[in-house]
Protein backbone atom coordinates (compact mmCIF):
# COMPACT_ATOMS: atom_id res chain seq x y z
CA UNK A 1 0.00 0.00 0.00
CA UNK A 2 1.25 3.58 -0.74
CA UNK A 3 2.62 5.18 1.57
CA UNK A 4 0.57 8.53 3.44
CA UNK A 5 3.29 10.79 3.44
CA UNK A 6 3.29 13.13 0.80
CA UNK A 7 6.23 13.16 -1.33
CA UNK A 8 7.69 16.96 -1.85
CA UNK A 9 9.41 18.00 -5.02
CA UNK A 10 12.73 19.91 -4.60
CA UNK A 11 12.26 23.59 -4.99
CA UNK A 12 12.99 25.11 -8.85
CA UNK A 13 16.66 26.11 -8.95
CA UNK A 14 16.79 30.09 -8.97
CA UNK A 15 17.12 32.41 -11.44
CA UNK A 16 20.35 33.64 -9.55
CA UNK A 17 21.56 30.42 -8.56
CA UNK A 18 21.61 29.52 -12.98
CA UNK A 19 23.23 32.91 -12.97
CA UNK A 20 26.20 31.99 -10.76
CA UNK A 21 26.91 28.66 -12.45
CA UNK A 22 26.97 30.64 -16.03
CA UNK A 23 29.41 33.24 -14.62
CA UNK A 24 31.48 30.38 -13.10
CA UNK A 25 32.11 28.18 -15.75
CA UNK A 26 32.48 31.42 -17.83
CA UNK A 27 35.61 33.08 -15.62
CA UNK A 28 37.15 29.56 -15.89
CA UNK A 29 36.84 29.77 -19.68
CA UNK A 30 37.89 32.76 -19.66
CA UNK A 31 40.88 31.89 -17.20
CA UNK A 32 41.62 28.86 -19.57
CA UNK A 33 41.95 31.07 -22.14
CA UNK A 34 44.17 33.64 -21.13
CA UNK A 35 46.89 31.05 -19.64
CA UNK A 36 46.57 29.96 -23.22
CA UNK A 37 47.22 32.95 -24.80
CA UNK A 38 50.24 33.93 -22.09
CA UNK A 39 51.74 30.87 -22.71
CA UNK A 40 51.89 31.55 -26.59
CA UNK A 41 52.86 35.05 -25.88
CA UNK A 42 55.62 33.33 -23.92
CA UNK A 43 56.35 31.21 -27.26
CA UNK A 44 56.15 33.85 -29.31
CA UNK A 45 58.41 35.80 -27.67
CA UNK A 46 60.98 34.18 -26.03
CA UNK A 47 61.12 31.02 -26.98
CA UNK A 48 61.75 31.91 -30.68
CA UNK A 49 64.20 34.53 -29.58
CA UNK A 50 66.23 31.63 -28.11
CA UNK A 51 66.10 29.61 -31.08
CA UNK A 52 66.65 32.57 -33.04
CA UNK A 53 69.47 33.70 -31.23
CA UNK A 54 70.57 30.07 -31.51
CA UNK A 55 70.96 30.17 -35.52
CA UNK A 56 71.66 34.08 -35.82
CA UNK A 57 74.84 33.13 -33.66
CA UNK A 58 75.72 30.76 -36.14
CA UNK A 59 75.14 32.53 -38.99
CA UNK A 60 77.36 35.30 -37.45
CA UNK A 61 80.35 32.19 -36.84
CA UNK A 62 80.25 31.24 -40.50
CA UNK A 63 80.36 34.99 -41.56
CA UNK A 64 83.50 35.43 -40.06
CA UNK A 65 84.64 32.62 -40.94
CA UNK A 66 83.85 33.34 -44.40
CA UNK A 67 85.64 36.99 -44.36
CA UNK A 68 88.78 35.57 -42.58
CA UNK A 69 89.50 33.07 -45.77
CA UNK A 70 87.82 34.51 -48.68
CA UNK A 71 87.46 32.57 -51.97
CA UNK A 72 90.29 33.21 -54.44
CA UNK A 73 88.54 35.24 -56.60
CA UNK A 74 88.12 38.97 -57.27
CA UNK A 75 84.75 39.44 -56.68
CA UNK A 76 83.20 36.42 -53.85
CA UNK A 77 80.13 34.38 -55.16
CA UNK A 78 76.08 35.59 -54.75
CA UNK A 79 75.40 34.23 -51.40
CA UNK A 80 72.79 30.90 -51.84
CA UNK A 81 69.62 31.48 -50.63
CA UNK A 82 69.28 31.76 -46.31
CA UNK A 83 73.63 32.20 -45.91
CA UNK A 84 74.72 35.58 -44.74
CA UNK A 85 76.82 38.00 -46.50
CA UNK A 86 76.84 41.50 -44.59
CA UNK A 87 76.26 42.60 -40.94
CA UNK A 88 73.73 45.54 -39.98
CA UNK A 89 74.77 47.45 -37.50
CA UNK A 90 72.23 50.19 -35.93
CA UNK A 91 74.70 52.26 -33.44
CA UNK A 92 71.55 54.39 -31.60
CA UNK A 93 70.20 50.99 -30.74
CA UNK A 94 73.23 50.49 -28.47
CA UNK A 95 76.74 48.42 -29.36
CA UNK A 96 75.44 45.16 -29.14
CA UNK A 97 72.90 45.48 -32.58
CA UNK A 98 74.19 43.82 -35.25
CA UNK A 99 72.69 41.00 -36.97
CA UNK A 100 73.94 39.18 -39.87
CA UNK A 101 71.87 39.59 -42.73
CA UNK A 102 70.99 36.15 -45.01
CA UNK A 103 69.63 36.30 -48.37
CA UNK A 104 66.30 35.98 -48.90
CA UNK A 105 62.76 36.55 -46.88
CA UNK A 106 61.00 33.69 -46.82
CA UNK A 107 59.75 32.13 -43.45
CA UNK A 108 62.49 29.94 -42.07
CA UNK A 109 65.57 32.25 -43.84
CA UNK A 110 64.11 35.17 -41.23
CA UNK A 111 63.33 32.87 -38.12
CA UNK A 112 67.14 33.06 -37.98
CA UNK A 113 67.64 37.30 -38.81
CA UNK A 114 66.93 40.37 -41.02
CA UNK A 115 66.69 39.39 -44.64
CA UNK A 116 67.67 40.18 -48.02
CA UNK A 117 64.90 40.58 -50.80
CA UNK A 118 66.41 38.90 -53.72
CA UNK A 119 66.62 40.72 -56.14
CA UNK A 120 67.43 44.32 -54.97
CA UNK A 121 70.45 46.25 -54.94
CA UNK A 122 73.54 45.01 -52.87
CA UNK A 123 75.13 46.72 -49.97
CA UNK A 124 76.66 50.20 -51.55
CA UNK A 125 75.30 49.53 -55.01
CA UNK A 126 72.89 52.28 -57.04
CA UNK A 127 69.18 50.94 -56.04
CA UNK A 128 67.64 49.92 -53.43
CA UNK A 129 69.23 47.77 -51.06
CA UNK A 130 66.38 46.16 -48.85
CA UNK A 131 66.04 44.45 -45.76
CA UNK A 132 62.92 42.33 -44.07
CA UNK A 133 62.87 41.39 -40.35
CA UNK A 134 60.87 40.67 -37.53
CA UNK A 135 59.18 43.16 -34.90
CA UNK A 136 58.50 40.45 -32.33
CA UNK A 137 59.42 37.07 -31.56
CA UNK A 138 62.49 35.58 -33.61
CA UNK A 139 65.35 37.59 -32.29
CA UNK A 140 62.88 40.89 -33.63
CA UNK A 141 65.78 42.48 -34.77
CA UNK A 142 63.54 45.59 -36.37
CA UNK A 143 61.39 45.76 -33.01
CA UNK A 144 62.32 49.49 -32.73
CA UNK A 145 62.41 50.51 -36.26
CA UNK A 146 59.57 53.43 -35.36
CA UNK A 147 62.01 54.78 -33.01
CA UNK A 148 64.46 55.76 -35.53
CA UNK A 149 64.75 59.45 -36.22
CA UNK A 150 66.18 61.31 -39.61
CA UNK A 151 69.86 61.19 -39.95
CA UNK A 152 70.50 58.07 -37.83
CA UNK A 153 73.36 55.93 -39.07
CA UNK A 154 72.79 52.29 -40.70
CA UNK A 155 75.83 50.62 -40.96
CA UNK A 156 76.18 47.81 -43.04
CA UNK A 157 79.46 45.27 -42.88
CA UNK A 158 80.58 43.17 -45.96
CA UNK A 159 83.67 41.31 -46.42
CA UNK A 160 85.41 44.36 -47.99
CA UNK A 161 83.74 47.91 -47.11
CA UNK A 162 81.96 49.11 -44.20
CA UNK A 163 78.60 51.36 -46.07
CA UNK A 164 76.96 54.22 -43.85
CA UNK A 165 73.31 55.16 -44.94
CA UNK A 166 71.16 57.16 -42.87
CA UNK A 167 67.88 57.73 -41.83
CA UNK A 168 66.24 60.23 -44.91
CA UNK A 169 64.05 62.89 -43.23
CA UNK A 170 60.59 62.33 -42.29
CA UNK A 171 57.41 63.10 -44.20
CA UNK A 172 56.79 66.45 -41.41
CA UNK A 173 60.90 67.35 -42.11
CA UNK A 174 60.60 67.59 -46.14
CA UNK A 175 59.55 71.07 -46.26
CA UNK A 176 61.50 72.64 -43.90
CA UNK A 177 63.82 70.78 -43.83
CA UNK A 178 67.33 72.54 -42.25
CA UNK A 179 69.74 68.96 -41.43
CA UNK A 180 68.14 69.04 -37.70
CA UNK A 181 69.54 72.21 -37.15
CA UNK A 182 72.88 71.76 -39.21
CA UNK A 183 73.34 68.57 -37.12
CA UNK A 184 76.86 66.93 -38.38
CA UNK A 185 75.11 63.65 -38.60
CA UNK A 186 72.62 65.08 -41.76
CA UNK A 187 75.58 65.57 -43.60
CA UNK A 188 74.35 64.57 -46.91
CA UNK A 189 70.77 63.64 -46.35
CA UNK A 190 67.99 65.94 -47.55
CA UNK A 191 64.79 65.20 -48.87
CA UNK A 192 66.06 63.62 -52.82
CA UNK A 193 63.39 65.35 -55.07
CA UNK A 194 62.79 64.01 -58.68
CA UNK A 195 61.30 60.60 -58.62
CA UNK A 196 62.15 60.13 -55.44
CA UNK A 197 60.13 62.86 -53.95
CA UNK A 198 57.63 60.67 -52.21
CA UNK A 199 60.52 58.96 -50.51
CA UNK A 200 60.63 59.95 -46.82
CA UNK A 201 62.80 58.57 -43.66
CA UNK A 202 59.43 56.61 -42.35
CA UNK A 203 55.94 55.29 -43.72
CA UNK A 204 52.98 53.09 -42.99
CA UNK A 205 51.86 50.45 -46.17
CA UNK A 206 50.00 47.70 -46.37
CA UNK A 207 51.29 44.39 -46.78
CA UNK A 208 50.77 44.28 -50.56
CA UNK A 209 52.72 47.82 -51.54
CA UNK A 210 55.78 46.08 -52.60
CA UNK A 211 56.99 48.89 -54.80
CA UNK A 212 58.57 50.19 -51.92
CA UNK A 213 61.40 48.06 -52.53
CA UNK A 214 62.01 48.62 -55.96
CA UNK A 215 64.75 50.87 -56.82
CA UNK A 216 63.01 54.10 -56.84
CA UNK A 217 60.86 53.27 -54.07
CA UNK A 218 57.00 53.36 -55.03
CA UNK A 219 57.77 53.78 -59.13
CA UNK A 220 58.21 51.16 -62.15
CA UNK A 221 61.58 49.09 -61.64
CA UNK A 222 62.82 50.30 -65.32
CA UNK A 223 61.96 54.24 -64.54
CA UNK A 224 66.28 54.73 -64.17
CA UNK A 225 68.52 53.07 -65.47
CA UNK A 226 70.83 51.23 -62.73
CA UNK A 227 73.62 54.29 -63.25
CA UNK A 228 71.01 56.89 -62.01
CA UNK A 229 69.99 55.51 -59.25
CA UNK A 230 70.14 56.39 -55.99
CA UNK A 231 72.00 54.41 -53.49
CA UNK A 232 69.37 53.43 -50.78
CA UNK A 233 68.28 51.02 -48.05
CA UNK A 234 64.75 50.01 -47.18
CA UNK A 235 63.85 48.25 -44.00
CA UNK A 236 60.66 46.39 -43.84
CA UNK A 237 59.03 44.98 -40.64
CA UNK A 238 55.41 44.36 -39.35
CA UNK A 239 53.15 46.94 -38.00
CA UNK A 240 51.52 47.36 -35.31
CA UNK A 241 53.50 45.16 -33.33
CA UNK A 242 51.65 41.50 -32.77
CA UNK A 243 50.10 42.24 -36.44
CA UNK A 244 50.46 41.99 -39.92
CA UNK A 245 48.00 44.12 -40.86
CA UNK A 246 50.54 46.75 -42.32
CA UNK A 247 53.92 47.12 -42.88
CA UNK A 248 56.62 49.72 -41.34
CA UNK A 249 59.13 51.21 -43.93
CA UNK A 250 62.05 53.01 -43.25
CA UNK A 251 64.54 54.16 -46.15
CA UNK A 252 67.60 55.41 -46.18
CA UNK A 253 70.68 56.94 -48.70
CA UNK A 254 74.27 56.26 -49.02
CA UNK A 255 76.52 59.05 -47.45
CA UNK A 256 79.54 57.11 -46.90
CA UNK A 257 81.55 53.99 -47.34
CA UNK A 258 84.61 52.78 -45.80
CA UNK A 259 87.45 50.33 -47.39
CA UNK A 260 88.23 47.66 -45.13
CA UNK A 261 92.06 47.48 -44.62
CA UNK A 262 93.72 44.28 -44.33
CA UNK A 263 96.75 45.42 -42.28
CA UNK A 264 94.25 47.05 -39.59
CA UNK A 265 90.77 44.49 -39.33
CA UNK A 266 90.10 46.14 -36.12
CA UNK A 267 89.68 49.69 -37.54
CA UNK A 268 85.75 50.31 -37.36
CA UNK A 269 84.08 53.37 -38.78
CA UNK A 270 83.60 56.22 -36.08
CA UNK A 271 79.57 55.96 -36.96
CA UNK A 272 79.24 52.55 -34.72
CA UNK A 273 80.08 54.73 -32.01
CA UNK A 274 77.07 57.12 -32.68
CA UNK A 275 73.95 56.77 -29.84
Amino acid sequence: MASSELMVAPPPESRPARLRTALHVLGELLITAGLVLLLFVFYAVYVTDWFTAQKQAEATDRLQVQWQHPPPVAEPPAPVAGAGFAQLHIPVFGPDFRFAVLEGTDAKTLAAGPGHYAGTAWPGEQGNFAVAGHRIGKGAPFNDLDQLRSCDALVVETATHWYVYRVLPMADEVAGWNGRGADPRCAGVAPIGGPYEQVVGRSIVRPEQGEVIFPVPGQPPELLPRDQRTRLITLTTCHPEFSAKQRLIVHGVLVKQYPKDPAHPGLRPAELEER
